[in-house]
């Protein structure tokens, strides 16, 4: 299913029972829905517990719309399409799922919208908008040298999905970032969890972020980093240290 958010299209996905709690999910830079939610069965574990799980592809990624400059990824625009999303289905409050940029864009929307959020879990996410090695990895995108292992991880994960548009991300992970605003932080009262592989190295300040934030609370994972931390173990329960 599609929608328009101020001129762009954008995909989402209903599961789950239509009485369920709402939970909008929204994904890491360079992945979609499917891939982070799905693959990973936390759609089959959130739909099995009763929740109403609305998929976002968010702009520039998955079937949504990609365009192609740096200013139609500001962070408050991605934040707003959540928030256009629940206008779309008439959803007044909703919970919020979010990975790395969804990490992001869920502080913005904490920030720009509090009401329309209830309960929200940060993953991935730490202080500041912007990642450290944007500039690099948007070069990496565009086909250029570079020597950030950072930026190399990103290119070889974007490059692997058929659906992605390098230059696209490459205009996404320059857009325009806001800077972190302590005072702001203060005054966000939605319960918040920030969950975070304890081997991530590319998010920084997680622990500011959290300590910026009233009403949040930290969960590290155990022998996971960024990439990792989504997907569930094969063979063994999650292990969870807080």
């Amino acid at each position: 299913m599609d929608f328009d958010s101020d001129g762009v299209r954008l995909h989402f996905e209903l599961h789950g029972p239509e009485g369920g709690a709402p939970i909008v999910l929204v994904h890491g830079f360079a992945s979609d829905y499917q891939l982070n939610w799905v693959g990973t069965r936390w759609q089959e574990t959130l739909t099995s517990a009763g929740f109403r799980v609305i998929g976002l592809d968010g702009r520039g990624h998955g079937s949504s719309d990609k365009p192609h400059e740096p200013a139609a990824y500001a962070l408050e625009i991605m934040a707003a399409d959540v928030r256009r999303l629940l206008d779309h289905l008439e959803i007044e409050t909703a919970n919020y799922l979010g990975y790395s940029m969804g990490g992001k864009i869920g502080v913005q929307g904490m920030l720009d919208f509090p009401k329309r959020l209830d309960r929200v879990v940060l993953g991935g996410a730490g202080w500041g908008g912007a990642f450290r090695a944007a500039h690099d990895i948007a070069k990496a995108l565009r086909g250029g040298a570079t020597d950030s292992a950072v930026a190399k991880t990103f290119y070889d994960f974007a490059r692997a999905r058929p659906s992605n548009d390098l230059e696209a991300l490459a205009a996404c992970i320059l857009g325009p970032q806001p800077k972190a605003d302590p005072t702001a932080l203060a005054s966000i009262t939605n319960p918040v969890l920030v969950v975070v592989g304890a081997q991530d190295d590319i998010v920084s300040e997680v622990d500011r972020l959290v300590e910026s934030i009233p009403t949040a609370r930290l969960v590290t994972v155990a022998g996971r980093n960024h990439m990792s931390t989504v997907p569930r173990e094969s063979s063994k329960k999650p292990r969870w240290n807080s």
